[in-house]
């Protein structure tokens, strides 16, 4: 990946995102192979004075502290990040280096003395308790809502979100310890309720209290909007409903999302022809709806 990253012909090919290269897709995976490495590392260090040495090791070859060396190369682009990997031709290694001397979870432990069950607890980072974790969620989203253009996407006009504030939202999080699965367990512990919000879910209840509703719940609301549209013959509502299936996997709602869930069959172009045209149609009345039915749920 990092040959393709390096490769001329990376950033004259197509990427999957309008506007972008195959070498913005090449990087954005990259980013996120590198995050999984090094911050997995940074939170081991304190505990392994070898790697704690490389990674200081590391930062003063890079310029840049390691855990946050996937920032560094989104932020440079595809160009530049080329010009960083080409520049730094260990690199690598180097996280091959790290990865051996992080090891391996599911090396093979032998103990001798016989085993005790004594509690099994969850944790949540510093916020040891879920409602903790719930209630540091809620003060960050409120506090960051000033400064993040893509929250305020989120909080204000959810249905023009794209997937570049997406992504840009779900690193923020991530840097700060809030995932989607934390958001959910947590939830979960403190509540007694299993409900799988989607993460754009939490940041609205965090942000304006709105209701937290199942994801799949929300999707089947809007779809009763789509279904009301026309009186669609039995084969268009068979589509219909795979559409719907599908968008349970998703948050932002485009053309990409259509292309890649029905790439076996034609993807958007065959979907719009199959509905009549009408997939634009479809797809503003899902955006403009989804987020919508938790007034409806209140009432």
């Amino acid at each position: 990946m990092l040959q393709e990253l390096t490769d001329p012909n990376s950033l004259a090919a197509p990427g999957n995102k309008p506007e972008t290269s195959h070498a913005h897709d090449v990087l954005d995976v990259i980013s996120q192979k590198v995050m999984r490495v090094l911050r997995k590392a940074v939170k081991k260090a304190e505990l392994k004075p070898l790697l704690k040495q490389k990674l200081d090791e590391l930062e003063t070859l890079w310029g840049e502290e390691p855990g946050k060396l996937h920032q560094h190369l989104h932020r440079l682009g595809p160009h530049q990040a080329a010009d960083f990997v080409q520049s730094h031709s260990g690199l690598l290694k180097q996280l091959s280096e790290v990865n051996a001397l992080l090891g391996s979870d599911s090396l093979l432990l032998i103990y001798e003395g016989a085993d005790e069950f004594k509690s099994r607890t969850q944790t949540y980072g510093v916020n040891e308790k879920p409602a903790d974790y719930l209630e540091s969620f809620n003060h960050f989203i409120r506090d960051q809502l000033n400064q993040s253009a893509a929250l305020g996407v989120i909080v204000n006009k959810p249905k023009d979100l794209t997937r570049e504030q997406l992504t840009e939202i779900r690193l923020l999080l991530d840097q700060h310890g809030y995932t989607e699965a934390n958001l959910q367990s947590a939830w979960r512990n403190q509540t007694n309720q299993a409900i799988a919000a989607s993460i754009i879910g939490f940041i609205r209840q965090a942000a304006i209290g709105e209701a937290l509703i199942p994801f799949e719940q929300r999707v089947a609301l809007a779809m009763q909007k789509i279904y009301a549209l026309h009186s669609w013959s039995p084969v268009q509502r068979k589509w219909l409903d795979r559409l719907a299936k599908q968008l349970t996997l998703e948050v932002v709602i485009d053309q990409q999302f259509v292309n890649r869930a029905f790439a076996r069959d034609g993807g958007a172009k065959r979907l719009n022809s199959l509905l009549g045209g009408d997939l634009d149609k479809v797809l503003d009345t899902l955006s403009e709806n989804l987020w919508q039915t938790a007034i409806t749920c209140r009432k």
